[in-house]
This record gives C-alpha cells, sequence and structure tokens, in this order.
C-alpha cells in the first residue's frame, strides 16, 4: 500500500489554496491600510513597507539555512503577518520596532513552531504584546504624525491637524482616575458614534477606521475566506457585556457602541481571531472561543491596568484552542447505531 502524505494544516480543497486566502486577506486589509497611510502619512507608510519585508527576509532565511525547507514566501502568509504587525503599531514608532517585531513574529511565533499550520498562538499578536511589555512608552507613544489628507468634516478638523493625540480608551482610563464622570469625559472628547465608525485618530495605526475594517469583513464573508461565527459572537459579547455594566453604572462603565468601535476590538477579531491555525474548527469551539474572547477583553478595559486588552484576549483564547478541538468535536457522518 502506498504511503499517506498529509501537508499541514490549513487543508483547503477546491478552488481554494493558502495563497489565495492570503491573497484574499491582503485586499481586505487594503481599506484599513489606505486610511492608515492618509492619516499618518509616510511614517505609516515606513513601518508597513519595514515590517513586511522584514517578515519576509525572515522566513526566506530560517526556511533556508535552519530549516533546510523549500521556500515558503510564496504563500504570502509572511506578507500578511507584516501588514497586520505594523497595523497593530503606532505610527510614532521608530524604524527598528517592525524589524524586531518581525523576528519575533515569524522567528519566534511561527517557524520554530515548524512554520504555517503549526504554531500555536498568532505570530503577529505574539510580536505586538512582546513589544508593548518590553517598550511601553514606544508603544503608547501615539503622537500624530504627519497626514496626507485635510478634512473639512468639522468633527474630524481638531484631529487631523493635530500632532498629539491619545486612544479613546486612554482618554477614557485617565479620566475615570482623575474622578470625571464617563458621560463628561465622552462629552469632553466628542466621541460621537459616526467618529468612532470612520474616524478615531490616536492608537494603532489599523485602529483608524471602524468603517474600512467592517467593509474588509464583508469582503471576506463574499469570498467564503472566513465565516461571521468569531467576529459576531465577539462583538455581541462585548456589547452585551458591556450594556450590562453600563446600565449598572454609567458613570463608571463605557458602553457598547464606544467599546465596538474604539481600539482593537475590530481589527482583532475579524482578521487576527480567525486565523485559521489559531482558531478552534468546530462551530461550538468557535462560540465557546469567541465569547472568551469578547469577555477577557471587557474585563481588562473596565478593571486591568492596560486600556486595551483585545490583543492579550485572543492569545489567552489561542492556548485553549487544542482543549477545544479535542472536545468540541464536530458530528461524525455517520451516528451511532442501536438496536431496537
Amino acid at each position: 500500500m502506498d504511503k499517506l502524505t498529509i501537508s499541514h494544516s490549513p487543508h483547503v480543497h477546491g478552488r481554494f489554496s493558502t495563497r489565495s486566502l492570503m491573497k484574499d486577506v491582503l485586499i481586505a486589509l487594503v481599506p484599513a491600510v489606505i486610511m492608515a497611510v492618509a492619516f499618518y502619512g509616510w511614517a505609516a507608510l515606513k513601518l508597513l513597507v519595514i515590517s513586511v519585508a522584514g517578515c519576509v527576509a525572515i522566513e526566506y532565511l530560517i526556511g533556508r539555512f535552519l530549516l533546510k525547507s523549500p521556500g515558503s514566501i510564496s504563500d504570502l502568509s509572511a506578507v500578511v503577518t507584516g501588514v497586520l504587525l505594523a497595523l497593530n503599531l503606532p505610527s510614532s514608532a521608530p524604524w527598528w520596532i517592525p524589524l524586531v517585531g518581525a523576528v519575533l513574529a515569524i522567528g519566534v511565533a511561527k517557524m520554530t513552531f515548524g512554520g504555517i499550520g503549526q504554531n500555536l498562538y498568532n505570530p503577529a499578536l505574539v510580536a505586538r504584546v512582546f513589544l508593548l511589555i518590553s517598550f511601553p512608552v514606544i508603544m503608547t507613544n501615539w503622537t500624530l504624525t504627519e497626514p496626507l489628507v485635510s478634512c473639512t468634516i468639522p468633527w474630524l478638523q481638531g484631529q487631523v491637524d493635530a500632532f498629539t493625540g491619545a486612544t479613546p480608551l486612554g482618554l477614557v482610563s485617565e479620566g475615570l482616575k482623575s474622578g470625571i464622570a464617563v458621560p463628561e469625559i465622552m462629552q469632553q472628547g466628542q466621541f460621537t458614534w459616526q467618529q468612532l465608525l470612520l474616524v478615531s485618530l490616536g492608537g494603532s495605526m489599523g485602529e483608524v477606521s471602524s468603517l474600512a475594517l467592517l467593509l474588509g469583513f464583508v469582503y471576506l464573508l463574499f469570498r467564503r475566506v472566513i465565516r461571521p461565527t468569531i467576529p459576531v459572537v465577539v462583538v455581541a459579547t462585548v456589547a452585551v457585556l458591556t450594556l450590562i455594566f453600563s446600565l449598572i453604572n454609567p458613570a463608571r462603565f463605557t458602553g457598547p457602541v464606544f467599546n465596538i468601535f474604539t481600539g482593537g476590538l475590530l481589527l482583532g477579531a475579524i482578521f487576527m481571531a480567525t486565523d485559521y491555525v489559531t482558531s478552534p474548527m468546530s462551530f461550538k469551539g468557535q462560540v465557546i472561543y469567541a465569547v472568551g474572547i469578547g469577555a477577557i477583553s471587557v474585563f481588562i478595559r473596565y478593571f486591568g491596568s492596560y486600556p486595551e486588552g483585545v490583543s492579550f484576549s485572543i492569545l489567552i483564547m489561542n492556548s485553549a484552542v487544542p482543549l477545544l478541538n479535542k472536545y468540541c468535536k464536530p458530528r461524525r457522518f455517520a451516528g451511532e447505531v442501536r438496536n431496537g
């Protein structure tokens, strides 16, 4: 009998291939990239180029000289990791930060485990969290770089023309520490739903526009690259929990709209929590996984030392994926046959 050889995950068939999937993810990220470059200028483009080039180069070098395996850079997975890593950085980060991140994402989180399909954690998030812990000042410097566009929308003029900024989550956190109630913070920051949906400056480059991320989400659904389960359940969990907390104490806790459209929630839920390799295979497992991400994110935002918790929550739930795959198996085609 001939030997049966099975390739590593993700296992795809039909018209799909790893390269085609990665290409669709890159297309879905285009709106977010355009918004980042438009509102953060050439500094954002520089970080994107360095991040992608670093990830591709490191994967090639490790595959060529250490693993002695055929090159895998043609599948575009390293390019996707590079783009996601850059979108998780502040535009003010120095040029060497994405290079360090590329070493961590590709060299440590991906190739150490054997390459694509074998890593336990999302590579871009491993790099982001390590950089955040190791270089907290750099990674939380939200100074706004020179934009490429000027804006005539009244409630955006102040943001686009300014050169210093802070994340909406950070402003709320600092305001609460100063004894200011949430409604007053919202009024001072002019945090309308239009602003939060269209353009919200201050934060990582991928957090500029929730609308751009949602456009990418629609494209991925249309191309059937991902299923809506994980993103929808993550957002629904955050919405329900924040609604409950805000109803209990509106002076202390922000509401659903603010928490959904600020920070990295949509970026993480759409593009990183849905990673084929690091997310569960079964529907039940995906629901549990997504509820965990949403709940942990809310509790870190409300009660943690960091104003943002999406990256940490996804990595924590990545650790639970092997157990979820083991205990939440999909139904077999043939069930147990019972007599009588």
